[in-house]
């Protein structure tokens, strides 16, 4: 029975480039067993394919969320389930070409596996012993690789052959580029709470009880999470720690330079080539003929290639003396640089500073106690680990430690106490109950440690709790239903014939607009209602307790003699031909994958899932 690999070509050079890292984790452990997980046709997906395939796939997703992810996370995001259907697809048209007898030649092979990064020596050229080496630590050999290779060429001229030759049509082109640059140009009103005829009446308690069930997605409690957990920072230990003044005198020598610090000054450098440019541009200074930035711009530059910002005497060496002699603003005589001659333009001075170790002491006791809070929390983390790992709960932990115990009902809306930690929420969304504790490091230095007891479902809280926001919502909700009523009687005196700008409103207008235009001040559907409307029709928009007042003045067709109507045309026409080729290689593909009816072994697939390899993966390893 022929066998592959399944991984497109592309697919395998990322794959190459993790090789080395994937074989610690124990890949080969499938390589000695003949089972496959799936076979479409007359060809076979191994079980080693589709671990390799759904540890990708959690790689991919660790990247693009720079969270770990473990395989259970996975498989309740379903990405078991695309790896082995990017499989089944690409194994279906691997079939197909052994079917018609499309195959690609050692030539194009050798080529395609020379060109892999992962595969070339020091001297950017293909490295043999590199190669095997890389293989054999994946638990692959040379012959099935070049196989895998072999096959995935085949599939993508495969799938370039179904694709290609397709062209937009230029009546599809010239119709939708017209649809596209119509424009439009209208006159609006905004009203808002201001423009109320009369105020908003308070109110009452059946009115608030009806839009608070009425709406109750607004204020539904989410899943929320009971939570123990031990915790401790350097906050919090920093007050029981003594710090002495020997302490402090090394850490204020260790800083000085912060503390004591020479005159500086804000100051610019223009050089010159020669001696007498520099003159020549001093004295046309000095004359009023031109300014220091105009020199600046004749000389090709800008003020940020010419800005040295603050720098003391001694950093402006021969230059300095004549630099400080200047006590305000202003530009001196040409000085010397490394570089060449130069004018010097100095902006402000900034005064020395001499903050002597007693006048120190009070800031410096703080960091110091809270630095040495932060060694003696990291000495705890192996003590806090081997209780967790015993089994000890959260009261056990803050018992046998100085981390102080505490509870949280928690949910994504909560940012309180140790839920401000980002470290905390997101351990806090992944553990579930039952799940063993570990040790979670916080950006300032502290730890913490957590067990979820139980998991609320969503629900809806009750109106006393929410009162305020219940009363906000349906006070928003009065307004926007008045104003809109006011809005449409405008609208109807417009149609009757009265004019918009008698109304006494603030008009606006804006002309030239298209379908992928945005209007400031105005609402998320004011664009697309626009180019619904007839020319000259009015009507009312409404959002977030705002109304407003619409009309459609004019409507001018697309200009296609724009300069840039063609090179859009023409931009439009290749998208659209990619789109179309892609869309029927898909179709050709699923027909595949239908027709040749997949034979999927669940039991090889629980296996796998089940295996060393998934699990190293699940420890955020790649």
């Amino acid at each position: 029975m022929a066998k592959s690999k399944g991984m497109g070509v592309g697919t395998w050079v990322i794959m190459a480039l993790l090789i080395l890292s994937l074989g610690g984790f124990g890949i080969t452990q499938f390589g000695q067993s003949a089972s496959s997980v799936a076979e479409v046709g007359d060809v076979e997906i191994s079980a080693n394919e589709y671990a390799r395939a759904v540890q990708n796939q959690m790689n991919a997703f660790q990247q693009q969320t720079q969270q770990p992810v473990n395989f259970e996370t996975a498989q309740a995001l379903g990405l078991d389930r695309v790896a082995l259907g990017q499989l089944i697809t690409r194994a279906a048209l691997e079939n197909e070409t052994q079917r018609v007898g499309l195959s690609a030649g050692d030539a194009i092979v050798g080529e395609e596996i020379r060109n892999i990064p992962s595969f070339q020596g020091l001297s950017g050229d293909f490295d043999r012993q590199n190669y095997e080496l890389a293989l054999r630590q994946n638990g692959m050999n040379v012959r099935d690789f070049e196989d895998t290779v072999r096959a995935d060429l085949a599939t993508g001229l495969l799938r370039r052959a179904v694709g290609a030759g397709l062209a937009t049509p230029d009546v599809f082109t010239d119709t939708l580029f017209n649809h596209a640059r119509e424009r439009r140009d209208v006159t609006w009103a905004r009203l808002t709470e201001a423009d109320l005829a009369a105020p908003i009446a308070e109110p009452t308690d059946a009115e608030l009880t009806t839009y608070h069930t009425e709406n109750e997605a607004a204020f539904t409690r989410p899943e929320t999470k009971k939570i123990r957990y031990t915790w401790v920072t350097p906050d919090m230990l920093a007050p029981e720690i003594e710090v002495d003044d020997a302490q402090l005198q090394a850490l204020y020598d260790a800083r000085i330079d912060e503390f004591v610090q020479p005159e500086r000054r804000l100051v610019e450098r223009l050089i010159f080539s020669t001696s007498q440019s520099a003159t020549d541009a001093s004295e046309r200074l000095i004359a009023g003929e031109v300014t220091f930035d105009e020199l600046v711009v004749e000389r090709g530059l800008s003020l940020d290639a010419v800005d040295l910002g603050d720098v003391t005497e001694a950093d402006l060496g021969s230059a300095g003396a004549g630099v400080f002699a200047l006590d305000g603003p202003g530009v001196t005589a040409p000085l010397p640089s490394d570089l060449g001659p130069a004018l010097y333009r100095m902006n402000g001075i900034l005064a020395a500073e001499n903050i002597s170790f007693e006048d120190a002491r009070d800031t410096l006791r703080p960091e110091a106690a809270a630095d040495r809070a932060r060694r003696l929390i990291g000495d705890m983390v192996p003590d806090v680990e081997d209780l967790l790992a015993g089994g000890a709960d959260m009261t056990l932990v803050a018992e046998r430690t100085d981390l102080v115990e505490g509870a949280i009902d928690w949910n994504t809306d909560v940012f309180d106490g140790v839920a401000a930690y980002a470290a905390f929420r997101a351990a806090a969304a992944q553990t579930q109950p039952g799940g063993f504790g570990e040790v979670i490091m916080l950006d300032d230095g502290g730890i913490v440690t957590l067990t979820v007891e139980a998991v609320e479902e969503p629900a809806l809280r009750p109106l006393d709790e929410v009162r305020e926001d219940v009363v906000a919502g349906w006070q928003r909700a009065a307004t926007q239903a008045a104003l809109t009523a006011q809005a449409e009687a405008l609208a109807e005196e417009i149609r009757g014939g009265r004019e918009m700008a008698a109304l006494r409103l603030a008009l606006e207008t804006n002309r030239g607009l298209t379908r992928d235009g945005f209007v400031e001040g105005t609402p998320p559907a004011f664009v697309s209602t626009l180019f619904d409307l007839e020319l000259n029709e009015v009507t009312v928009l409404s959002a977030d307790g705002d109304a407003w007042l619409v009309r459609l003045d004019t409507i001018s067709p697309a200009d296609g003699d724009a300069p840039d109507a063609q090179a859009l045309k023409d931009a439009f026409k290749a998208e659209t031909a990619q789109t179309f080729s892609n869309a029927i290689t898909n179709a050709f593909t699923q027909t595949l994958v239908e027709q040749a009816d997949a034979d999927i072994n669940a039991t090889a697939i629980q296996a796998v899932n089940s295996s060393a390899f998934l699990n190293a993966g699940a420890h955020g390893g790649n």
